[in-house]
């Protein structure tokens, strides 16, 4: 977990701080896993894994942070904590995140610009509104989808119509 704070420590060799460690159980804190410190990996399940690697990536305290599938193996209230600690990091902090997902109702509730990609290159760029649309998705998944709209924060929701 410490290895996150390599890039920002500044003693001679390269020693933890104990402001690192600070920042670093923080960070563990955070992501749901106070008192994982001193578990290794291998004693953690998929879904913690996760939250380790993200609780890594938030203590580098980087301006940009690139998530590839940030709530892979998470139940839905890990996911959206994930989606949540991102948010708080990029708003009001001059920082920016780019997350790669395929949970495009994730992606709508908490994006602010998606882009959407078929075979590598841009087919859709913009709001959730602007890009979730029947023709985009059927364009780049080749499904018909349902589109609504959540009712409590008034996002674009998707359903794929089997």
């Amino acid at each position: 977990m410490l290895a996150g704070r390599f890039a920002q420590n500044s003693t001679a060799f390269g020693w933890e701080t104990a402001a690192d460690l600070e920042i670093a159980l923080e960070c563990l804190k955070q992501c749901d896993l106070a008192g994982y410190n001193a578990r290794q990996m291998n004693q953690l399940s998929g879904g913690e894994r996760q939250r380790v690697v993200l609780a890594r990536a938030l203590a580098t305290q980087a301006k940009i942070l690139l998530l590839d599938e940030p709530t892979a193996n998470l139940d839905l209230a890990h996911q959206a904590l994930m989606f949540r600690l991102i948010k708080e990091r990029v708003s009001g902090k001059d920082a920016a995140a780019i997350v790669i997902t395929h949970d495009l109702n994730l992606a709508s509730e908490f994006a602010d610009e998606i882009i959407l990609l078929k075979n590598g290159r841009i087919a859709a760029k913009g709001t959730a509104s602007e890009v979730l649309t029947e023709d985009h998705l059927e364009e780049v998944f080749g499904v018909k989808v349902l589109l609504d709209e959540n009712p409590v924060s008034r996002k674009t929701r998707v359903t794929t119509i089997y």
